[in-house]
């Protein structure tokens, strides 16, 4: 069940307390660590009602969790990844576990910046001239207080669930404090530009477009340059393809 691009093995298992999903992975990892934070008090909202799993056991400092299995199928890849009525429902449930909270951060937006100028100072292959531009964006941008709510990080269809047409979310190992409008890049970056009405049908679930132009173009910078390194590092070449394209088009936005 693992993508096989991090050390986390993720293991289907038949107990005595019925089908679980283990997830184990090594002290480097922060992933484990992040989704037993998310499963013990973000998920609920989703649990109830058999939108994401529960967790049944964990331990934090093994880096290991179990939690209750998930009937369905992976949303990529099927017809449900292009149906409208899947991205109202994702939209729905986006705005439930953003909802549950808020704080207003000092610090996030800073962070962000010296973590995306800390991505860059990594080996990539971004080319000398867009590095270059890249750093002389977020330089100059001055960070400013932000309001940031409970975020999966990783909100598209290769994390969603279809199960008789009831959409479902697995995976929160890139659960943080965000600003919500980082929840949405992945989507925009691939299913939303091949199809308009799957944006329309997600905010129209989410209940309005939360996006601010200053900061949704800033995350697209680094959710760009974040993608496009990572990717280079674990050796997925389509996702590393991915985040030159999420480059060239976040430095649309700066001209």
């Amino acid at each position: 069940m693992s993508w096989n691009l991090v050390d986390t093995v993720v293991l289907d298992v038949d107990s005595d307390r019925g089908r679980v999903v283990i997830k184990a992975a090594g002290p480097d990892n922060h992933h484990i660590g992040r989704e037993i934070t998310a499963h013990q008090g973000f998920t609920d909202c989703l649990a109830r009602t058999g939108r994401a799993a529960r967790l049944l056991h964990h331990d934090r400092p093994a880096n290991q969790l179990v939690m209750e299995y998930l009937h369905g199928s992976l949303v990529q890849g099927s017809v449900a990844e292009f149906e409208p009525d899947t991205y109202w429902q994702a939209g729905r449930l986006a705005r439930a576990f953003h909802g549950q909270a808020q704080r207003l951060d000092a610090h996030w937006d800073a962070a962000a910046v010296a973590k995306s100028l800390g991505w860059l100072d990594k080996s990539h292959r971004i080319g000398p001239q867009t590095a270059a531009r890249l750093r002389e964006i977020l330089t100059a941008y001055h960070p400013r207080p932000v309001t940031v709510v409970p975020t999966h990080g990783d909100w598209q269809p290769r994390n969603w669930l279809v199960d008789e047409g009831a959409i479902k979310v697995i995976d929160f190992g890139r659960f943080e404090w965000r600003p919500a409008v980082s929840d949405f890049h992945r989507l925009a970056a691939q299913q939303w530009r091949k199809d308009r009405r799957l944006e329309e049908a997600f905010f129209a679930g989410y209940g309005g477009d939360p996006r601010i132009s200053d900061q949704w173009r800033m995350q697209a910078i680094h959710e760009a340059i974040g993608t496009a390194v990572w990717a280079y590092h674990v050796g997925d070449e389509r996702f590393e393809n991915q985040g030159y394209r999420m480059i060239a088009e976040a430095l649309t936005l700066f001209e």
